[in-house]
């Protein structure tokens, strides 16, 4: 999903900080967008639990390593992740932890408490109460989901580390402001947090390049 420019427009009416950086960085391409907008909504939850907590190369290695495990290049499909051993995983490179949360997911996908064939008629709340009901899966992951997967326009992860260090650029903050400032501070760019976001993103990245 892309918003109107006019909508773009009023965003940056709203923020002119966020305005300027708007005119610095690539235009907002539309959500779902990267990685998470290929194969099933359950294969995009799973590559999500696969690079938590680890730098992009080691993620990289290690979820492809678990897509070999069946055929295809996909991650494993639901059926396939409940008949893999626990063992298989691990021998890719799963961590117990991930291994868990995968195996609750692929559960609760099969019994039908995440019901990942109506998700998009849910309301983000009722998407983010779902899937972190399951183990392994907080807040964050589902925010991705929302974004990355469904293109839902917004959605604050105001915990993120990235969103935080944009906030910190974008206003010429000594230190990465607290989630709770960052969600005050964010209330100007309703309807379009998601937006906001992927801004804050690509200040990040323009600041790592610099």
């Amino acid at each position: 999903m892309k918003p109107t420019n006019t909508q773009l427009r009023k965003l940056a009416t709203r923020d002119p900080e966020l305005g300027a950086a708007m005119e610095c960085v690539a235009p907002f391409p539309g959500f779902p967008a990267g990685p998470l907008a290929r194969g099933s909504h359950f294969q995009a939850i799973a590559r999500s639990i696969a690079y938590q907590q680890l730098a992009g190369a080691a993620a990289r290695t290690i979820y492809g390593r678990v897509c070999a495990l069946t055929p295809g290049p996909r991650f494993p499909t639901v059926e396939e992740c409940l008949e893999l051993p626990d063992e298989t995983f691990r021998s890719a490179g799963f961590s117990a932890a991930k291994t868990r949360a995968v195996k609750d997911l692929a559960a609760r996908c099969a019994a039908g408490s995440v019901r990942l064939r109506s998700v998009s008629r849910m309301s983000d709340a009722e998407v983010v109460e779902m899937l972190s009901a399951v183990w392994g899966i907080g807040e964050w992951t589902a925010q991705m989901f929302l974004m990355f997967r469904l293109g839902r326009l917004d959605v604050m992860p105001a915990g993120d580390l990235g969103v935080r260090e944009g906030v910190r650029i974008l206003d010429g903050l000594e230190e990465r402001p607290l989630p709770n400032v960052v969600l005050e501070r964010a209330e100007p760019w309703r309807p379009l947090r998601s937006v906001a976001t992927w801004v804050l993103y690509r200040l990040c990245d323009e600041a790592k390049e610099g």
